[in-house]
């Protein structure tokens, strides 16, 4: 199971307090109080692995240690040990209430490289020993400051999968059985609507590709498996419109899928985009022919594939490898 939206209470920690002590082992009496340490940080920090968040399931909060209280001979207190999560890249981290001191709430950020770290809550500073407090009117001084508590925040980590080209589609259309012949992975295929649960990803040479599972009229507002999965598509470089030749209507499939994610914030826009029609051994040669003249009326670059015909794969093949060519050039 993917677990790609997840809330957390995040505890930076505490600054340690100020020691007051004097020294003893000499005529003079001064002040040697040290200063408190500094609270651990809590940084994210992004891997590969999309099921990451899994380790939050049944796990609410986290903290980093305190510092250490300062001590006598200007000895500092030990600073915190800082803590870092690994969160899959790709997730945007929210503060949704804010905790100690006061801050506002909103996007603190988001992990879209692998490596990538993000301070999410930072320490408190260590309190002010007894030492530091000396003067010439006060050679004695008993005065300390306490550690200042560590920034703490309930955070939302939202994964918006970060893939070259999105297979996108009605239920049954074909999506999870084209990514295993053209990648190898092992998404589930049956012959029944909605087989594909959550996203599933495999690798065309560079090029990371995304299953999204299956939209209906009405996703955005949340029918079928609703928008939880049509943020997976914000992220996607280019999207594969994929039309079942087994549709009574290819066009209306089309225009269904392609209204959801404009009422979606817009999602396709600036996209590249190609159609498909899909599983075409499953229809005589006439049908196939009048859907894809059908289909070539939208996008005349549409092309039927099958996963039984090399040919047609070859063809969507020659597509993905100038989409790889076109991003090595982007990344040079």
């Amino acid at each position: 199971m993917l677990i790609d939206n997840i809330t957390i209470r995040v505890n930076a920690g505490d600054g340690g307090d100020g020691a007051v002590a004097f020294n003893t082992n000499i005529k003079s009496l001064g002040p040697v109080g040290g200063d408190g340490g500094r609270g651990g940080d809590v940084y994210c920090e992004g891997v590969s692995d999309l099921s990451m968040l899994m380790q939050f399931k049944n796990k609410k909060e986290v903290k980093t240690e305190n510092g250490g209280r300062g001590r006598g001979q200007f000895i500092d207190g030990s600073n915190g040990k800082d803590l870092t999560i690994k969160i899959p890249v790709g997730t945007v981290i929210t503060k949704i209430k804010t905790g100690l001191p006061a801050g506002k709430a909103g996007e603190v950020g988001e992990i879209v490289k692998i490596g990538e770290r993000l301070l999410i809550a930072r320490g408190g500073q260590g309190g002010i020993g007894n030492f530091k407090f000396r003067s010439a009117t006060n050679t004695s001084p008993r005065q300390f400051t306490e550690g200042k508590p560590g920034e703490s925040f309930t955070i939302r980590f939202e994964l918006k999968l970060i893939a070259d080209v999105g297979l996108i589609g009605m239920p049954n259309a074909g999506k999870s059985s084209l990514l295993n012949e053209l990648t190898r992975a092992k998404s589930k295929v049956a012959n029944y609507s909605f087989t594909t649960l959550e996203p599933n990803l495999g690798v065309y040479y560079e090029l990371i590709l995304a299953d999204i599972p299956g939209l209906i009229e009405g996703a955005s507002a949340g029918k079928g498996l609703g928008i939880k999965f049509l943020q997976h598509i914000e992220r996607t470089g280019a999207l594969f419109y994929l039309i079942s030749a087994e549709s009574e209507h290819p066009d209306a499939d089309y225009g269904i899928v392609k209204r959801e994610l404009e009422n979606y914030s817009k999602l396709s826009a600036g996209k590249a985009e190609y159609l498909f029609l899909s599983k075409s051994d499953m229809v005589s040669p006439a049908e196939l022919k009048k859907k894809i003249s059908i289909l070539q009326e939208i996008n005349k670059k549409a092309i039927a594939v099958s996963i039984h015909d090399e040919a047609s794969l070859d063809e969507v093949k020659e597509i993905l490898n100038a989409i790889k060519a076109k991003k090595i050039i982007m990344t040079k």
